[in-house]
């Protein structure tokens, strides 16, 4: 990086200033981490954006669970936070104003203590967040602010954990509170709740996917397609796009966050998708068909990516078992075929397979 680029990012970037933190500990920022020096007091130059900011406490070898949080970087914005050594933990506690403003007039007194926000990684960082808006971040962190692997639990009466199903239909409480499989498990299983707080608020999926006063057939109809549902989550959002960002926000606290509830929920909102792509897939009309190929064959490459994607991650057999159902009807009914999902040239024609 030349001396004025330097100098352009180091007044208009932000500056994540964390004192006291244990030499050793795990920090990272979007994408990338590291063992701290003795000399770390943070990170410096930080594009203006949304950032998520982690860290796990390393004590005798052992890593803790992974914390993270979520934070907009406005232009030269300094924000100071301090470590909580009797937590292992970075402090809830406010920073005095006078504090901070003592560190922003003394900032290139602390340029060497402060790493180097690794630009490298800020192309994707900004393409896996592009929809998630500061309002959206708000809506579905935990009310405590901080995102935690280990989901935090304490104890509770079975009425308390009913409540909690009845009040959050989220996947944590689904997963927490639903029946044990026999008489036994309940007996020696203690009854648990999220700690209040602490766990991610997701958009909560309607209990019904049908209409009230839907017929059987009707119901049979929502059943199979997802339409209904999805439409009603979509609803719930104050801007529709929003679905987008969540799915995003789920898909990065699972993959730097190491949250199980958010991979969960991904998996929720990509399922309803899956579904919905489908049946809609097949309603095109054969002579959409040829525009479809005349213009740079949108649906085929978009579904191919969709589809390597997919082969790619490791989610689970029932997700990749719909998206192959999807993979195999789209090529007997277009005879598209879509074997070689390694290729990664999006001006690729469909692939016809030869009768």
């Amino acid at each position: 990086m030349d001396q004025d680029t330097a100098k352009k990012l180091f007044n208009k970037g932000g500056f994540f200033i964390l004192l006291g933190v244990p030499e050793g500990t795990e920090f990272g920022i979007d994408l990338k981490s590291w063992n701290t020096g003795e000399k770390f007091r943070g990170v410096k130059m930080i594009p203006p954006g949304l950032h998520y900011i982690f860290y796990s406490a390393v004590n005798n070898g052992d890593t803790a669970p992974r914390a993270g949080l979520f934070y907009y970087f406005h232009s030269a914005q300094v924000i100071v936070k301090k470590w909580n050594a009797l937590n292992e933990c970075i402090s809830t506690d406010v920073v005095s104003n006078e504090e901070i403003v003592g560190l922003k007039d003394n900032i290139k007194a602390l340029d060497n203590f402060l790493g180097l926000y690794p630009y490298d990684i800020w192309e994707r960082w900004k393409q896996l967040s592009s929809h998630i808006s500061d309002n959206l971040v708000k809506k579905l962190i935990p009310l405590n602010g901080e995102v935690r692997s280990a989901l935090e639990l304490e104890g509770c009466s079975n009425e308390e954990r009913k409540n909690a199903h009845t009040n959050d239909e989220s996947s944590t409480s689904k997963r927490l509170s639903r029946p044990s499989y026999n008489e036994f498990e309940d007996d020696i299983l203690p009854e648990l709740k999220p700690k209040e707080g602490t766990n991610l608020r997701f958009s909560v999926f309607p209990v019904k996917s049908y209409p009230d006063g839907s017929s059987p057939s009707d119901i049979t109809k929502h059943s199979l397609d997802s339409t209904y549902l999805f439409e009603q989550l979509i609803s719930s959002y104050d801007v529709e796009t929003d679905i987008l960002g969540e799915m995003e926000f789920c898909y990065i606290c699972f993959l730097v966050g190491h949250s199980f509830e958010a991979f969960e929920q991904w998996k929720k909102i990509y399922d309803n998708f899956l579904s919905i792509i489908e049946l809609q897939v097949k309603e095109i009309p054969e002579e959409f068909l040829a525009d479809i190929v005349s213009n740079n064959n949108f649906v085929y490459v978009k579904l191919r990516n969709l589809f390597r994607f997919i082969k790619g991650c490791e989610v689970d057999d029932k997700l990749k078992s719909k998206a192959d159902r999807l993979r195999k009807n789209l090529s007997d009914l277009y005879q598209w075929d879509f074997s070689h999902l390694e290729s990664d040239d999006e001006d690729d024609a469909p692939v016809v397979v030869e009768l």
